[in-house]
Order: C-alpha cells, then sequence, then structure tokens
C-alpha cells in the first residue's frame, strides 16, 4: 500500500504512521534499526527496491531522501509504503525541493526511531566526506559504493583519505566470498608462504583493487593489478608459492575454477552478487570493520607501489592464468563433471536393483507362507465338517436297527 502525502511535513508523516499503526495496516515495533537512503529520483526505486529484500533479515524503518529541484519553492512530497510495497519494513519517501534539500538532516530527524541505530546508504554519488555529512554524522555505519562514482579509483583513495569508523563501502563487500575461498585454499597443505600475488579485473573495479589491497597487507608480498576490459569486473587471483600457484578464476561471470598443485580443479559458484545481498550483509555489523581499515588505509598504499599489467601481460610473463585457457580448462571439468553424473545416474538402477529383487523374495516367500497356511486351515475345516455330517447321517440308522 503506498499512501502519497504532497505538500506535507514531517508532523503529518508522523500522524500517518500512528494512524496505520492503530488500524492494524502496518506495525511500527519490532525495527532493529532505521535506514536512510540518500539518492537521486533516477536511483530511487532500484535502492527501494534492494533495502526492501534487505529489511525480510533486518526489519526497519527505510527513510528515503530523493533530492529534487533546489531552486524550486521549499516543499516536502512525501510517501509512505507499508504491507506489500515495503517489504519487511516501512518506507518512508521524502522528495525535498528548495532550501530543504541543504537541510535533509532536520528534515529526516523527526521520522528516526528512538533508541535505534542509524545507518546511512549513498546508493549513487556519496559526499567527499561521509563522516563529516551532516546525516552522515549521526549514524554508526556508512554505506558508499564506489563502483557508482565516475572514476571509482578517485573515489576510493577519497575514501581512504577521509575514512572514520563505521565506514564501509559496496565494493568490498562485494568480494567476501572471493576472500573466503582464498583464505580456505591457503588452510590447506603444504602451508607455504605466498611469494607473489596477481589480481586481474577490470580496470573500473574497485573490488579488485580492494582485493588486491587486502591480499597485499595481509600477505606482505608483492602484488601484481593485471587489467581487463572495462565492466568485466572481478576475474582472478593467482597466489604463487614455491610448491605451485593457486588459481581462482571466474572467466564466464557465474562459476569459478580453483585450481591446485596436486588436487583436482573444483568448479565452485561464484556469480556477481546483487545489490540487495550487499546490503544485507553490511546491515548485520555496527561496529567498525576493521579489516576492510587496514586494507583500504593501508593496503592500498602498498598496491600503489606495485606494478599494474594488462591481463595479456600478466600470462605472457606467467604471473597469472590467461583467460582464454581458464575458459578451456572450465569447459574441460564442466564435461568430467557431467559424465561423472552420467555414470552415478546410470549405476543407480543396477544398485537399485539388488534390494528390489531381494525384497521381492522375501515378499513372495511370505504370501506362499501365508497362502500355504490358509489352505491347510480351509482343508482341516472342510474335512472336519464332512466327518461332522457322516456322524450325524449315522445315528438315525443304528436307532431304527434297534
Amino acid at each position: 500500500m503506498i499512501i502519497d502525502l504532497p505538500s506535507t511535513t514531517t508532523a503529518a508523516v508522523n500522524r500517518k504512521l500512528v494512524d496505520l499503526r492503530d488500524t492494524g495496516g502496518a506495525v511500527a515495533l519490532g525495527r532493529v534499526l532505521t535506514l536512510v537512503i540518500v539518492t537521486d529520483e533516477q536511483g530511487a526505486e532500484v535502492a527501494i527496491e534492494a533495502a526492501n529484500d534487505a529489511s525480510r533479515e533486518h526489519p526497519c524503518r527505510v527513510i528515503v531522501i530523493v533530492q529534487g529541484n533546489r531552486r524550486g519553492a521549499d516543499r516536502i512530497d512525501a510517501q509512505v509504503r507499508v504491507g506489500g510495497d515495503a517489504g519487511a519494513s516501512e518506507v518512508i519517501v521524502l522528495r525535498l525541493y528548495g532550501q530543504l534539500t541543504a537541510h535533509a538532516d532536520s528534515v529526516v530527524t523527526p521520522l528516526l526511531l528512538p533508541d535505534s541505530p542509524l545507518v546511512v546508504w549513498w546508493p549513487d554519488q556519496a559526499p567527499p566526506n561521509a563522516a563529516q555529512d551532516p546525516i552522515g554524522s549521526m549514524a554508526q555505519r556508512r554505506i558508499t559504493d564506489a563502483a557508482a562514482a565516475p572514476n571509482p579509483r578517485k573515489a576510493l583513495e577519497r575514501r581512504r583519505d577521509t575514512y572514520a569508523a563505521g565506514d564501509t563501502d559496496l565494493a568490498w563487500t562485494r568480494v567476501t566470498k572471493w576472500r573466503g575461498l582464498l583464505a580456505a585454499a591457503l588452510d590447506q597443505p603444504p602451508y607455504e608462504p605466498v611469494e607473489r600475488v596477481t589480481v586481474t579485473g577490470a580496470s573500473d573495479s574497485p573490488s579488485t583493487d580492494l582485493l588486491a589491497a587486502w591480499l597485499a597487507q595481509t600477505l606482505r608480498c608483492p602484488v601484481v593489478r593485471s587489467r581487463t576490459r572495462a565492466g568485466t569486473g572481478m576475474q582472478a587471483v593467482r597466489l604463487q608459492r614455491r610448491s605451485g600457484p593457486i588459481d581462482l578464476v571466474r572467466a564466464d561471470g557465474a562459476i569459478a575454477t580453483l585450481t591446485q598443485s596436486g588436487q583436482p580443479d573444483r568448479r565452485i559458484s561464484l556469480p556477481r552478487r546483487d545489490l540487495a545481498e550487499c546490503l544485507a550483509e553490511e546491515l548485520r555489523r555496527l561496529d567498525p570493520d576493521e579489516v576492510y581499515q587496514a586494507a583500504l588505509t593501508q593496503g592500498m598504499d602498498r598496491l600503489k607501489a606495485g606494478r599494474s599489467l594488462t591481463a595479456g601481460e600478466a600470462a605472457a610473463q606467467g604471473e597469472s592464468m590467461s583467460l582464454p585457457e581458464a575458459r578451456k580448462q572450465a569447459q574441460v571439468a564442466s564435461r568430467r563433471e557431467a559424465t561423472h553424473a552420467r555414470k552415478i545416474r546410470e549405476a543407480q538402477p543396477a544398485e537399485n536393483a539388488a534390494p528390489k529383487s531381494a525384497t521381492a523374495k522375501k515378499t513372495a516367500k511370505k504370501t506362499t507362507k501365508k497362502t500355504a497356511k490358509k489352505t491347510a486351515k480351509k482343508t482341516a475345516a472342510k474335512t472336519a465338517s464332512q466327518a461332522a455330517r457322516k456322524k450325524a447321517a449315522a445315528k438315525p440308522a443304528a436307532g431304527a436297527g434297534a
């Protein structure tokens, strides 16, 4: 349900929320936090949809600040969304015009849930210093997205220079699974130190930059940043050890292949994470992300001093697996898995035939015994009945002779 409140005030919006709660149309209780989204008209609906999906894991009040025309008359156009249009939250959309666009913090303050954490999310263009932004300064967590900036690398550098406890970026969240897989691979024998690393990804991918920075900071070894064409995202990581490399390659954008010396290749589902999934992960914690802080503020400096190559140059120098070779390996592994699955399916009827035959034999044996018992019982009853009739016929004959 969507309720429009044109040319309204925050007091009128609050009254409408109370009315909805009293009439049973919405429950304003049980919210764990307030999520404030600052965006423009173009990106508002996408952000609201992602927040609605994330609210199913984190019930919250969502306040969307849509920056309108700053030269128009001062006005607030509001929408209240509840029920199916709000997921597990209640959504308040505030479109600000005129001088109110510069005072969004004053507008949003009366609508914040009392005694609950505040998280601010800029899905598009973020302020230069999120912690000093009027709304950002009130929040425990501030979520930005460097991938939405015109120049993602400069956006990351700006985040590094202005970092404050509570800051995070969705470019970091998108590589959570990559970090987990690489850490798990290093937890297996032979437990050798990593001598050098090559991280391959799109030239405009801040997630690739952050992953490379994290590896440089964590492993304290040389890291090469390998570039692919813009828009291809995160593609491959090679961890070079004395016994051989560990390659994690996502050549087709959905399935990754993990290759290690002495182990068979493994295919792992590793699709790009959607916006709602990343937002839900960031809402799980309200404390500062110290790993992100170290990767951003220290790892980026280590990465800046390292080399940067194209993917072709890195493959030619043996620094990484070539992507065409990775695609061929992925196809071979896929065919091998399909063959293995087919053999399992073909073997299942033969394996199940023996139990079925044994069961049939047991059933037939039980049926034979039961039939034999019934037949014997019927025969005995019939014999007894005939004997009784003969005896009854013989008694009158004996009496007549006497």
